[in-house]
């Protein structure tokens, strides 16, 4: 493997525990800079996905305020009184529960990630997915200036 991948496989490594961690589905934007991420990593049920984006929810999803506005972790179930367009109460009718959501990185370019599971998470698997976020934000560190086929071959992992 050539120098030039080797963070891609790196981060593919980390997707892939992300996935297993994460077993109903989680979101992560990774350098968010003027409210548009570089990369995005969704494994939300297709059904999920599709209504969230029909309804328009990104403008109005207290866990994307929140993570754009503050560093690190908050339970879903915290930002209910800031749901005043119901996304947190209609993911949970599409099966996403036990969510919560992670932040890190300066304001100028915030990776964030909102994560679900069949079963609450544990503190210990709660670290691990913000070690993830974390080293997904550090491999990922100047993505805007890669090379195209770079940018490109981030941009498949996971599909």
């Amino acid at each position: 493997m050539t120098a030039k991948y080797q963070n891609v496989a790196i981060v593919s490594e980390k997707y892939s525990y992300l996935k297993v961690l994460c077993d109903s589905g989680f979101a992560v934007a990774v350098h968010i800079r003027f409210t548009r991420p570089s990369l995005l990593f969704r494994t939300y049920p297709a059904s999920w996905i599709d209504h969230y984006n029909e309804q328009g929810f990104m403008l109005v999803d207290p866990t994307v305020r929140w993570g754009l506005t503050h560093v690190g972790r908050i339970e879903w179930q915290s930002l209910v009184d800031e749901d005043n367009d119901g996304v947190l109460r209609a993911a949970q009718d599409f099966g996403l529960a036990n969510g919560w959501t992670y932040a890190t990185g300066p304001s100028t370019s915030r990776s964030l990630g909102s994560m679900t599971r069949t079963t609450p998470f544990t503190p210990e698997q709660q670290d691990a997915v913000c070690s993830i976020i974390d080293d997904i934000h550090a491999l990922t560190e100047g993505f805007d200036q890669m090379p195209p086929e770079t940018q490109e071959a981030f941009r498949g992992i996971g599909r």
